[in-house]
């Protein structure tokens, strides 16, 4: 009886390794790296964050993922130094604050708040208003003097010399690469590339519902790819 009761214990230790192995988060190691090349007021780049790039921390996926914003997308650096952004100055000012904000709240789940409300106000055609997002992000102002004092512009000099780099280049924003892999038209499904691309130990419960043979086909009611297309004319000094 002694014995029985023993091996039973000993089975009981197992499984209860195994199921705290499969309960902690994923190390750095085995996160599998996104990185979003976007622009503030592209309204297919504000979509995207708004409601898709959000279920990431909806559904805990977020624990498996190193996520990258990269708040550049189709500007370009003129002769004389300047900015050029697709949508206008208050792009090119909106993604250098974006950058400032990445850069003093690291954290990836601080300065995404702030992030989706800047966006989420881009969906609403109220851009204008983005200061409030600091009280409803929970983060101070200070991104505000990072903009004003050209640490700003040097954190757009780098985001855009990493733009420019990329292999293949990208054709528009949301450019979003998974693990190195770029997903071009198909990224509303990054979910399904996040599952198939990670390798830790134990699937991320968020993961037991997505696949890739659930695609979403990125083709709006006129036809046209959800997307904003980088201008064949640009003329980028980097």
């Amino acid at each position: 009886m002694g014995r029985l009761v023993h091996g039973w214990s000993a089975v009981l230790t197992a499984l209860c390794a195994v199921l705290l192995l499969s309960s902690l988060p994923p190390s750095a190691s085995e996160k599998v790296t996104v990185s979003v090349y976007y622009e503030a007021l592209c309204p297919f780049c504000a979509n995207f964050v708004v409601y898709h790039l959000v279920k990431l921390f909806e559904n805990g996926l977020i624990s498996a993922v190193n996520l990258r914003m990269i708040p550049w997308g189709n500007a370009w650096i003129q002769p004389d130094g300047s900015f050029f952004c697709q949508h206008g100055p208050d792009e090119c000012m909106l993604n250098t604050i974006e950058a400032c904000t990445i850069s003093i709240y690291p954290d990836i789940e601080k300065h995404f708040r702030f992030i989706h409300c800047v966006e989420g106000l881009t969906v609403q055609n109220r851009h204008n208003e983005w200061t409030k997002c600091f009280d409803i992000a929970k983060l101070s102002a200070i991104p505000i003097d990072c903009y004003r004092n050209g640490h700003g512009k040097m954190l757009e000099q780098y985001y855009a010399s990493e733009t420019t780099r990329l292999n293949p280049p990208h054709r528009f924003v949301p450019w979003v690469i998974v693990d190195n892999h770029p997903l071009q038209e198909d990224y509303q499904n990054f979910m399904a590339y996040i599952c198939k691309a990670y390798k830790g130990s134990g699937v991320p419960e968020a993961c037991k519902s997505i696949n890739l043979d659930n695609r979403q086909y990125l083709e709006n009611a006129s036809g046209g790819s959800q997307v904003c297309y980088a201008t064949t004319t640009r003329n980028s000094t980097l």
